[in-house]
């Protein structure tokens, strides 16, 4: 379990980057006029998503999750290429980019990068990460149980989203 608390530990070092950026970028476009929508669901964002983590951890001990190396290995292939679709997200969408819901005004819409391919990449690489990094250590309730919150939580976050980019180009 030492080299699955050290990935899990590796993902949740990414998520304080990605927060750090997030916090640089909220900062920016608060600077140019930028207007949060959705703040009321954040908090059960960062409490569904920390759960993930720990719950990953929980289970794999409280519950002598066996790691399975089919399984294992194919999921963490899976949680490396979410990590490059969240990057590839981050880096396309540059300053706009952030962990809350915030639009500059007369900023235009990021069209490039994975943004060419599918309306909201970054919850992509969040739905398959939610599924395998549990299953990495055959976490399974914890899978399945973020699936089924996290999709409830998208609902919402992807019609804010929705909502707040309707007036950009």
């Amino acid at each position: 379990m030492v080299w699955y608390t050290l990935l899990v530990a590796a993902v949740a070092a990414e998520r304080l980057f990605e927060l750090v950026v997030a916090e640089r970028n909220r900062r920016w476009s608060r600077m140019r006029g930028g207007i949060e929508a959705g703040a009321g669901h954040y908090p059960v964002m960062v409490v569904l998503h920390t759960g993930l983590l720990v719950g990953c951890l929980l289970e794999v001990a409280a519950l002598h999750r066996p790691f399975l190396p089919m399984l294992g290995f194919s999921m963490l292939v899976l949680v490396l290429a979410a990590q490059g679709l969240r990057w590839w997200c981050i880096t396309t969408l540059g300053r706009q980019w952030n962990t809350r819901v915030i639009v500059v005004p007369g900023a235009t819409r990021i069209t490039g990068g994975p943004y060419r391919l599918i309306r909201h990449p970054n919850y992509v690489a969040v739905i398959v990460e939610g599924i395998a990094l549990p299953l990495v250590h055959s976490a399974w309730l914890t899978a399945l149980l973020f699936t089924v919150l996290n999709a409830a939580l998208l609902k919402t976050r992807i019609d804010v989203e929705n909502a707040a980019l309707a007036g950009l180009r």
